[in-house]
């Protein structure tokens, strides 16, 4: 499958027909000196008129600060809604993020598995992020020459991510925490509503700019689905065309605690033998959120998580567990 991606990409795209529209961008951090970890989110979807607009903190004294809106957009002309700001510097080597709002501060955040009860009975404080994300790998993804979702199916007709480091200040409260660390970003874009995949899990690693990873497996209703990703060791990306996943689960059995994924590239980028990376996953803090739409729940379940290598380095990430619920119960738990 053909890919194109073009500096033009890095900003938005034409407003599509379809009413689910969604053109999303995403950004993640952690600084193991500071200890604090989050994640920034906006998605137009402007044929809706709104947009989804999400800030994720896991702070250093283990609470978490979190918010979460649907301001209303009249367009997909930018990445702007409720206080939080996406910017371009120069494509594929610099993006900014800016946030000047509220955030929940929540000593237990499962809290969120009733959002309702959290945002009406849990404290609130002032939080202004201001972070720069600059290149560590090469660019992953793009948009396909064909069409690559069924209908029904569709989640992003033009996706790509790329590991990066962040620097800057987050406040929150009277918190003020110098950031200095490394993550992910993505940007995605077409048709989109999260009860699409039957389950996914996507796990996200970066050991400073030596070595990161993305793991993606996604499974369908209909089918098996897809399983990919990339490793990145600190000179080549390597395109990994498998994934196999193990989960051990937390206590209430719905919430991932360990996770081991073995990534595989069958032609590696430095031209050698097919080779494998086996990296295991201990998450520290979990943040479980949902998305609701015409009936349906969807769990996401955001666990900021302590990742080993198969030679033994230590980096930091995340790993995202998304299922439809079926009587309570994610579908993806027997995986």
């Amino acid at each position: 499958m053909r890919l194109r991606l073009d500096p033009a990409d890095e900003y938005t795209h034409e407003l599509g027909p379809e009413p689910t529209f969604n053109e999303s961008m995403y950004f993640n951090v952690f600084d193991p000196v500071s200890g604090l970890g989050g994640f920034f989110r906006l998605g137009n979807r402007a044929n809706e008129g709104t947009a989804e607009m999400t800030v994720c903190l896991y702070l250093p004294d283990g609470r978490v600060g979190f918010w979460f809106n649907r301001p209303t957009i009249a367009d997909n002309d930018s990445f702007d809604a409720a206080g939080l700001r996406f910017g371009v510097v120069e494509p594929f080597e610099e993006l900014t993020v800016a946030y000047d709002g509220p955030v929940l501060l929540l000593d237990d955040p499962m809290v969120l598995t009733d959002p309702k009860a959290a945002f009406t009975q849990s404290p609130r404080t002032t939080c202004t992020a201001d972070l720069r994300f600059t290149r560590v790998s090469p660019m992953f993804g793009g948009e396909p020459e064909e069409s690559h979702e069924k209908p029904g199916e569709e989640f992003a007709r033009g996706h790509y991510e790329q590991l990066v480091r962040a620097t800057g200040s987050i406040q929150v409260g009277d918190l003020d925490i110098a950031v200095d660390g490394f993550g992910l970003r993505d940007h995605s874009w077409g048709p989109r509503t999260w009860q699409a995949p039957f389950y996914y899990r996507w796990l996200t690693g970066n050991v400073g700019d030596e070595a990161g990873f993305m793991a993606s497996r996604v499974a369908r209703r209909g089918s098996d689905g897809t399983r990919g990703g990339f490793f990145y060791d600190g000179t080549d990306l390597h395109l990994c065309d498998h994934v196999a996943l193990t989960t051990e689960w937390a206590d209430d059995g719905v919430h991932q605690q360990v996770v081991t994924a073995v990534l595989r590239s069958s032609r590696p980028a430095d031209g050698g033998e097919p080779r494998t990376w086996t990296i295991r996953g201990e998450v520290q803090r979990m943040v479980p959120l949902r998305n609701r739409r015409e009936g349906q729940v969807t769990r996401i379940a955001e666990g900021l998580t302590r990742w080993t290598l198969d030679d033994g380095r230590v980096g930091y990430g995340w790993s995202e567990y998304l299922d439809q619920l079926i009587d309570g119960v994610p579908v993806g738990a027997a995986e």
